[in-house]
């Protein structure tokens, strides 16, 4: 039987506590404007390439918070965006490991990964 579901992620929600300083603060780390709509006063489509992320204010409790990274960020060189992040004050949980990727959290407490792909 073929399956109806596609082989594809669409989005990835992450909890967050305040809609509008979490977009102000995910736009800062990826150079987005912070021009765009929060839609029904608690999402936040943050312009990505696929898949999507979108953050949610509506499903933030301390207990949803992500305890382990659930996806990574790619970057095509992973010392210039460790000293970026630390430059950019971000709660850094890892240093660069295997010269390959590093971990930090979002001011929500969100664990996020940071990979040279």
């Amino acid at each position: 039987m073929r399956s109806p579901l596609s082989n594809n992620i669409g989005v990835i929600f992450i909890p967050v506590s305040d809609i509008e300083k979490a977009r102000d603060w995910y736009c800062d780390i990826f150079g987005f404007p912070t021009d765009g709509e929060i839609m029904f006063g608690h999402l936040y489509a943050l312009p990505m390439k696929e898949p999507g992320v979108i953050l949610d204010s509506k499903i933030y409790s301390k207990e949803n918070t992500f305890k382990v990274s659930p996806f990574h960020i790619n970057t095509e060189n992973i010392h210039e965006a460790y000293q970026f992040m630390k430059e950019k004050g971000v709660k850094m949980d890892s240093d660069i490991q295997h010269d390959h990727f590093f971990n930090f959290q979002d001011p929500d407490g969100n664990h996020i990964m940071v990979c040279q792909c």
